[in-house]
Order: structure tokens, then C-alpha cells, then sequence
């Protein structure tokens, strides 16, 4: 199947929406009451740095999920190094036009990007002539969030849970639509993946970012795996069924939510992440200045419970566990890109 790739982002929920514009009206006032006393510490491993603003690049257009996450760490990152973490959007080709920039950048920490599963863990294997390689060619630095994918039913479908749902596909082999963001999200491989080990006639209908999302609030298809926050709001509003979410384990967003793994499908997990990354050859006191001060940030109890109320789930850790992380996604999603044909030239 080879076919045009949409926008990996996803659309957000309004209440994401909210957050993205209050952080960029109100900047670093929003956060100066947090964030008073690390710059010091985290000068002790990079002296002198940073001595001038930093450029954040996000691959993809002001608002998604990407965005939201990159501004509001960004912001802390100002406060706490006394320097501007200025976020830079450069959207196209899936993220691969804003991440090349990235790599092609000169590796001394004023260039970073926050980058996601799409182009750093299918785009390898869907794209076929990248002109880098984003899994040797930038360094993981630290792993802000995971956003869990959660799959939703339309009211109209009686389904309440995974054996209620793919009953209902099994009595109606070839009805069901599913939608997706474009072939190749991780929304698409999501539902393929449940599709193939179900044994479900199912129907892939790829659309535009958020027009399947229109489409399935309307009817007109059936199912679909999205970002906790593009749907959070609908769900809560009661037009869309949570049916279970794509993580190894239950998201703190939606906690009364199974894992599809745990209703009889051991191993499945799909779904998006963020991070920071850096060009290669990044001084490693710069790497370990940024690791240590993102964790302290997105430890912030506020900013915690904000990310947890939005749908993304926190994560952290070292260089090196983020790194073992990218290497396990690439793994896995070269598998199913594989599997299920998907390809753009």
C-alpha cells in the first residue's frame, strides 16, 4: 500500500487548546512562583551554558500535542537557566522537513528539537530515501511524556468493552470502518494491530489530522484509536465510548480505563511520546544539564498534575533509558510498518 502520509500530530482536546494559549500569553509569569533555585545546579555541569537563547524546534504546526508540551517545558527552561528556550515550529513531510533541520544543525545545544514516536520511530521504515537517520543522527536527551492512545466508539455502537466490541465486529465482518490520522500514525497501526490479532474484516479509512475525528463524532465511522487529549473532552461530554487504552499500563488520566493488553491481548502497546533530542556530537555536560533540569520541571507537582489532567503522562529518566526506549519503538514499529504495508515514497 503506498499512499500520501498525513500530519502525524494529533488534534487536541479544547481544554489542551486552553493550556497552549494561556502558556504563551502569559509566558514565564505563569511559572515563576515554581521554578526558582536550579539554575545554579544545572550551570555546575555546563558552565557558561547556555550564554545565549536556545532554539526549540517542533516539527509540526503551533497547537498539537507536540507544540504544547515543547512551550510549556520551554518556558520553565527559560526561568530556570536565565535564558530563552525560544520554540521554533518547522511542520512538513510527516516531521521530517523540522527534524532534518535539526540534524543538519551544529551540535553545541542551541539547536534542540522535541520530536516524537512518528519521526523518530516509523518514519525510518514508512519513508524509504530519508536523507538522515534520526535514530544515529540526533541523541536522546530526556523523555517528557507518554500520551497513551485510547480507543473510542461512537455512541451508536453498543460495545462497552474489547470482547463486546470485537463480538460486534465478528457478527458484522466488513461494516466497520475504523479512521486514522493518515497511514502510518501511530492511530492507523493501532487499529491495525488490534485488527490483525482479533481476526477482524475491518475497514481502514485514512483521513487529514483532525477530519477523523469530525467524521467519528458524526457517524461516520466506527472506531478509532486517538491521543488521550485530542478526545478527552468528547468523552467526558459523552459522545464518544473509552473502550481501553493502548499503554502497557492504565493511564493516570483515565485510570478506570483497561489496557487493551490486560482484556486478553498480552504485549499490545502503541501510542505517542515526546522528548527532547540533540544534533549528534552535543557536548555530553549540555546533554546532562538539560536531562537533569527537564526532569526537575516536569516533577513540579503543578505542571504534573496538568499534564496528567490533559491526558499525558510524565516520564523522565536518563539520556540512556531514553535512548533504550527510541531503540525499542524503532524495533517494534519497523515491524508493523512491515507488516501492514504502508509506505510513502
Amino acid at each position: 500500500m503506498k499512499t500520501t502520509l498525513s500530519h502525524l500530530n494529533k488534534p487536541l482536546g479544547s481544554r489542551l487548546h486552553r493550556l497552549w494559549a494561556q502558556t504563551r500569553r502569559h509566558g514565564a509569569r505563569c511559572a515563576a512562583g515554581l521554578l526558582l533555585g536550579a539554575a545554579g545546579v544545572a550551570s555546575a555541569q555546563a558552565p557558561g551554558y547556555p550564554a545565549k537563547p536556545v532554539r526549540v524546534v517542533v516539527a509540526f504546526t503551533p497547537g498539537g500535542t507536540t507544540d504544547i508540551l515543547t512551550r510549556l517545558v520551554s518556558q520553565q527552561l527559560s526561568e530556570r537557566f536565565k535564558q530563552q528556550f525560544v520554540v521554533d515550529n518547522k511542520p512538513g513531510a510527516g516531521g521530517n522537513i523540522g527534524t532534518e533541520m535539526v540534524v543538519r544543525s551544529a551540535p553545541d545545544g542551541y539547536t534542540l528539537i522535541v520530536n516524537s514516536v512518528g519521526p523518530i520511530a516509523v518514519n525510518p521504515t514508512l519513508y524509504k530515501n530519508l536523507p538522515y537517520n534520526p535514530l544515529s543522527d540526533l541523541v536522546p536527551v530526556v523523555q517528557i511524556a507518554e500520551v497513551p492512545n485510547v480507543l473510542v466508539v461512537h455512541p451508536s455502537i453498543s460495545a462497552k468493552t474489547v470482547d463486546e466490541l470485537i463480538a460486534y465486529a465478528k457478527a458484522n465482518p466488513g461494516k466497520l470502518n475504523y479512521g486514522s490520522t493518515g497511514v502510518g500514525t501511530s492511530s492507523h497501526l493501532s487499529s491495525y494491530m488490534l485488527s490483525q490479532r482479533a481476526g477482524l474484516q475491518t475497514t481502514h479509512v485514512a483521513y487529514k489530522g483532525a477530519d477523523a475525528l469530525r467524521d467519528l463524532l458524526a457517524g461516520r465511522i466506527h472506531f478509532m484509536f486517538a491521543t488521550i487529549p485530542s478526545v478527552i473532552a468528547h468523552i467526558q461530554a459523552g459522545k464518544l465510548r473509552p473502550i481501553a487504552v493502548s499503554s502497557a499500563k492504565r493511564s493516570r488520566s483515565m485510570p478506570e480505563v483497561p489496557t487493551v493488553a490486560e482484556k486478553g491481548f498480552p504485549g499490545f502497546e502503541a501510542g505517542s511520546w515526546f522528548g527532547f533530542f540533540a544534533p549528534k556530537g552535543t557536548p555530553e555536560p549540555v546533554i546532562a544539564a538539560l536531562n537533569k533540569v527537564v526532569n526537575e520541571v516536569i516533577s513540579v507537582p503543578a505542571i504534573e498534575h496538568q499534564m496528567i489532567r490533559e491526558g499525558a503522562d510524565p516520564t523522565g529518566g536518563t539520556p540512556a533509558q531514553f535512548s533504550q526506549f527510541v531503540q525499542s519503538e524503532h524495533k517494534k514499529w519497523k515491524t508493523i510498518v512491515l507488516e501492514s504495508g504502508a509506505s510513502v515514497d
